[in-house]
């Protein structure tokens, strides 16, 4: 409260030992406990007066409706979710401004480019097959001639 460390109260015990003497000095911090207990009751006494005022005049209702109008502005009280659903907001914007005519020169070219791009796309899953049915050819007739092999003996050992 008043801001005082262990070295200033130190100094003020020794200056109250010397004025005061040692048979009062107990009295002393007595009477001191009693006024600070008496200012720290009617600060709370204050405190609590102010504040059944506050409720009674309604100021507890008009900051709940605040709070409840500015939470309906925000729509979410977490910041990240908000930012999170803005960034998805203007996502949206920009897809639904970048979408064009079919009939246009832009629609055909996008046309073109998605025929020509499942072209490559089946052409690469032929090829892919292709080898796969090459590999397991291979494996099988590499099984049918570790088969037919024949087996060494035991002279030629």
């Amino acid at each position: 409260m008043f801001d005082l460390g262990i070295a200033e109260l130190l100094v003020i015990g020794i200056v109250a030992l010397i004025v005061v003497g040692p048979k009062d000095l107990p009295m002393l911090f007595r009477q001191v406990g009693k006024f600070m207990g008496r200012a720290k009751a009617m600060a709370r006494e204050f405190s609590s007066a102010m504040n059944q005022a506050a409720d009674q005049a309604g100021v507890k209702d008009v900051t709940d409706t605040i709070k409840t109008a500015t939470d309906g502005l925000n729509k979410v009280s977490n910041p990240m979710k908000a930012a999170t659903d803005a960034v998805k907001d203007t996502a949206d914007d920009l897809k639904k401004s970048m979408s064009f005519d079919p009939n246009s020169e832009t629609g055909k070219l996008a046309a073109e480019r998605a025929e020509a791009a499942d072209k490559i796309r089946q052409k690469s899953a032929e090829v892919a097959q292709a080898r796969l049915d090459g590999e397991a050819q291979a494996a099988a007739e590499a099984s049918e001639a570790v088969k037919e092999a024949p087996k060494p003996s035991k002279d030629d050992a």
